[in-house]
């Protein structure tokens, strides 16, 4: 939060001098309460660090008896799961959400502007055309793009939604694979490689994963919210607390971040096949990650020989793949909520990885898939 503005006055309450200020005023620069609506008693109203709303100490239950130095998120805003683990108690308070403003989003996922973003796009008679030689050819089921929310302000909204969750997890946003200096070279990434081949993407689906990426540079984004659920992923963390093994701690590490906890849902119904969207990353070789506990590598090249094999990093640069869950694929109930598939393809030589809707999803249903896909390599005995 930055310096107050005119119109907001500090509370008189004595605090460190880098306190923020806690109040809330309204539109004529009016102190207000949320829970009585008054504004007397200004040097005893709290300013909410997650949703900037007010309210007096006095009026919180259980009342709180002086105003608290540091952050303070109103109950609205702090959801705590408490489960036992041998290390004591889990407490964990809801990120400060990215402002829903349209200038800050815009500069955040760097979306394009002007005739420049429209003159990128084919035109819809040449879009057809293409199809219709490509039907009367093949009969193998393609790949959709996904279907833009319609109303602007609900697009915003979903990429609040992925800002927040970046935000909090420290990353930046990116839509493409990512290759960095000391990892592996983009020249490593070979689908020849691949230990029995790779499966190539045909023509069409890279036309339409192509469109799908030229949408969300203008910011026609996918119908997905990123929802903070403080439960999601804490139940494995407490099982697997007393398992020593290796696996395990590093399983363990992954759940108690902030990834264990954010969650993708959908925000309108997806079909059957819709593309979601592409797991991205810094591309790195896995032998210099076998003893890292990133918490969300993903395999990109499983190579013959495996000193060339590749994984995607999103802990620095990522998009919405890196907060979908998995699944626990021991349990018929964990595979019943798989509604994802993942799966490698050679585009143009190179490995690429795609999280596809493998049946039609609800308005609401959250996303999964499964981790291991055909390594059964991960444990995911643990997950809900």
């Amino acid at each position: 939060m930055g310096p107050a503005t005119q119109q907001r006055r500090r509370t008189r309450a004595r605090r460190p001098a880098t306190s923020k200020p806690r109040l809330t005023v309204d539109d004529d620069g009016d102190v207000r309460c949320e829970a009585c609506g008054s504004g007397d008693d200004a040097d005893e109203l709290l300013l909410c660090d997650g949703c900037d709303r007010g309210v007096h100490i006095f009026c919180l239950r259980p009342i709180l008896p002086r105003v608290p130095a540091g952050d303070w998120f109103c109950p609205s805003c702090t959801t705590t799961a408490t489960t036992s683990a041998k290390s004591g108690v889990i407490q964990t308070k809801i990120p400060k959400q990215f402002p829903l403003i349209q200038t800050k989003i815009v500069d955040f996922f760097k979306i394009q502007r002007g005739p420049a973003a429209a003159a990128a796009e084919p035109t819809e008679g040449k879009k057809r055309k293409r199809n219709a030689l490509v039907v009367s050819k093949k009969k193998s089921r393609k790949l959709l793009p996904f279907t833009p929310s319609e109303d602007p302000a609900r697009r915003l909204t979903q990429m609040a939604s992925l800002a927040t969750a970046l935000t909090a997890t420290g990353a930046v946003f990116s839509n493409d694979l990512t290759y960095v200096p000391g990892m592996a070279p983009r020249s490593a990434n070979r689908a020849a490689l691949e230990a029995g081949g790779m499966q190539v993407l045909p023509r069409e689906d890279v036309e339409t994963l192509s469109l799908c990426k030229r949408m969300m540079a203008r910011g026609e984004w996918p119908p997905l919210l990123v929802v903070f659920d403080p439960v999601e992923g804490l139940v494995q963390s407490v099982q697997l607390a007393a398992d020593s093994s290796p696996c395990s701690i590093c399983v363990l590490n992954f759940l108690w971040k902030f990834l264990g906890r954010f969650t993708v849902e959908a925000d309108k119904c997806i079909k059957d096949l819709t593309i979601i969207t592409e797991y991205v990353g810094d591309v790195d070789y896995l032998r210099n990650r076998e003893h890292d506990d990133g918490d969300s590598m993903m395999t990109l090249l499983s190579a013959s020989p495996p000193s060339k094999s590749l994984v995607v990093c999103p802990d620095k640069r990522s998009n919405i793949a890196r907060y979908i869950n998995g699944i626990n694929n021991h349990t018929p109930e964990g595979r019943k909520k798989q509604n994802l598939k993942c799966v490698r393809y050679a585009v143009d030589g190179e490995c690429r990885v795609l999280l596809v809707a493998n049946r039609d999803i609800s308005k609401g249903e959250r996303l999964y898939y499964d981790y291991n896909g055909s390594e059964h390599e991960y444990p995911t005995h643990h997950f809900v």
